[in-house]
């Protein structure tokens, strides 16, 4: 599992090490997956932590072969590795004449980092993609498997000051579809989550007050999601083990599935 020391990333490995998976924690920061490792371990789960930029494709080959190597081949792919970065992030909603100004201290369209820009689509989309190639195979040769990427609720429309991620989130989500009709005569299924609004450590700053209110934005985001509520990293537990499992989900390939509070069902009208 790719971003496995994340706040999603981190609930849904200590789920699949309860159930017996040998789980395989991938990301940049071995601190945290180490904690992530502790709690699998504490409930006598097998587990290892492996870092790795999931952009670099020699470097996901050498986990590829650590991984062969004292477990051998990968059944299960989850590739929950992704983010943002703020100089890709607008400070407007859309345009004012001012961001064309000299002097303008926010960020607009106009004067984006581009290539903060770039780091974003890398991270989201080919950190997606690097993963599959090198370890789709070995499904294919262990007699099939699944892979589960992580889309967004950008992936169905883009939400504002966010185009990078928007973009290669919607990207996702296509790969996925492509990547599920290419491996489907290799037995291996293809599908996606969406999570809605998760709190996490970055999200926090975000969409809350100091004092544990809504910032404007989580306000917002509240009054669009029917349930009223952020979600909880155990609440996607049900649609990971669903999709991954091949009796329960066994002909479903090529789908992503939102897992939002009905966020995606609010018009906002």
């Amino acid at each position: 599992m790719t971003g496995a020391g994340g706040t999603l990333g981190s609930a849904m490995a200590v789920d699949l090490g309860r159930q017996g998976y040998k789980v395989v924690l991938v990301g940049r920061s071995l601190d945290k997956l180490k904690v992530t490792e502790s709690r699998i371990l504490a409930n006598g789960g097998t587990c290892r932590s492996l870092t790795a930029d999931v952009r670099n494709l020699e470097q996901v080959q050498a986990l590829r072969d650590e991984v062969v190597r004292d477990y051998g081949l990968c059944t299960v792919l989850i590739n929950a590795a992704g983010g943002n970065q703020p100089p890709a992030v607008t400070t407007l909603n859309s345009f004012d004449p001012s961001e064309l100004e000299a002097g303008f201290d926010g960020r607009g369209f106009f004067n984006l980092d581009m290539a903060r820009f770039l780091d974003v689509i890398d991270v989201n989309i080919m950190g997606t993609v690097i993963p599959c190639q090198v370890f789709a195979a070995d499904m294919y040769r262990a007699g099939g498997g699944c892979i589960l990427n992580f889309a967004s609720m950008n992936t169905y429309r883009p939400l504002s000051r966010v185009p990078a991620y928007a973009l290669s989130k919607a990207a996702v989500s296509n790969f996925t579809q492509w990547l599920a009709c290419y491996l489907a005569p290799a037995g291996i299924r293809v599908n996606a989550v969406a999570p809605g609004f998760f709190l996490n450590d970055r999200s926090r700053k975000l969409l809350l007050t100091p004092d544990g209110g809504y910032s404007a934005r989580g306000a917002n985001i509240i009054r669009q999601t029917p349930m009223k509520r952020f979600g909880e990293a155990e609440e996607l537990l049900g649609c990971m083990n669903w999709l991954l499992d091949d009796e329960k989900a066994g002909f479903v390939t090529g789908i992503t599935v939102p897992v939002d509070g009905g966020f995606l069902t609010d018009t906002g009208l």
